[in-house]
């Protein structure tokens, strides 16, 4: 069976400003989703769920889907702020959206197979898409229930000059996920040390080998069910507070604690970038144009 790739393209990229995942950075004007589509493609992938919002959606359909309807099957969900089980309303003071398991959640009408998530915006490599296709094929979802996975990046390989990120920083065991936290702010220090201010305002470092989500994970069907149990958990706690998330490492550090799931780490050497701020955009251009120019990607993805 082959896996499908889930492409959580909602976010407006607040940091960066514009709508990042329009952004032409390759030679030719390609984003960073259409390698990422490529890469899995190439690695195996049967099918692209994109979700996004509504007020995108003729942009989106038009400048994007136009280029992989002849390549690949495609779909779109949308995540938007009042998609809330019956019983919750939307408070007044809520003007994002849930979070990235919301977005997951979106996908649960249009995914029956086995999938792998990614962020639109973030440039994961080939290989990474490769490990994470392997391990997807092989399962199967009647039997291989709780059976997840995630592509484990090494926090050194996933930093940028230009200031903080939020990674899920990762504790594991004999290859599987003990613990996963997600951290909001995590940069270098003078020293160029990898740090994060935890939530009792210390200061902590980072081993640059600490693996962490760059929410490349790899589910079966049935954590659709699991992320409806815990979201209403999460809305009966933090409705009401404003800026509150609802994130995929938090589900799945639930799940795996309680014994319902085991997520297996599959390491990986690739280097992410992404352009979380605008002064990473020509460094992504020029690393772009290098992969171009050594053979890996040709001159047209699409």
């Amino acid at each position: 069976m082959k896996p499908t790739l889930f492409v959580l393209a909602a976010g407006m990229g607040s940091r960066y400003g514009g709508l990042k995942q329009l952004d032409g950075v390759g030679p030719q004007g390609q984003t960073i989703m259409d390698y990422s589509i490529y890469d899995a493609l190439q690695a195996g992938f049967g099918k692209i769920v994109f979700v996004i919002r509504h007020d995108f959606e003729d942009a989106f359909r038009e400048k994007i889907l136009s280029k992989y309807k002849d390549h690949v099957p495609v779909e779109i969900v949308f995540q938007s702020v009042d998609a809330l089980p019956e019983g919750f309303t939307v408070p007044a003071d809520r003007t994002k959206p849930w979070g990235t398991n919301h977005a997951i959640m979106m996908g649960e009408s249009a995914i029956n197979e086995p999938f792998a998530v990614i962020n639109a915006d973030d440039f994961y490599g080939r290989d990474a898409f490769k490990v994470i296709a392997g391990y997807l094929s092989n399962l199967d979802p009647a039997t291989d229930k709780g059976k997840y996975c995630m592509v484990g990046f090494r926090v050194g390989n996933t930093m940028t000059e230009n200031g903080s990120v939020s990674r899920g920083v990762c504790s594991t065991e004999n290859g599987r996920l003990v613990d996963v936290v997600e951290r909001t702010a995590i940069s270098f220090d003078e020293n160029h040390a990898i740090t994060f201010t935890d939530e009792n305002g210390a200061v902590c470092h980072l081993d640059p080998a600490t693996p962490v989500s760059m929410n490349l994970w790899g589910f079966t069907p049935d954590y659709f069910a699991y992320s409806r149990r815990e979201f209403n958990k999460f809305l009966t706690k933090y409705i009401n507070t404003p800026k509150s998330e609802f994130f995929i490492p938090s589900v799945v550090d639930k799940l795996v604690k309680n014994g319902e799931a085991t997520v297996d780490v599959l390491d990986t050497a690739s280097r992410w970038f992404g352009v979380t701020y605008p002064e990473d955009r020509p460094g992504v251009v020029a690393k772009l144009a290098e992969l171009h120019a050594d053979g890996t990607y040709p001159d047209k993805l699409f």
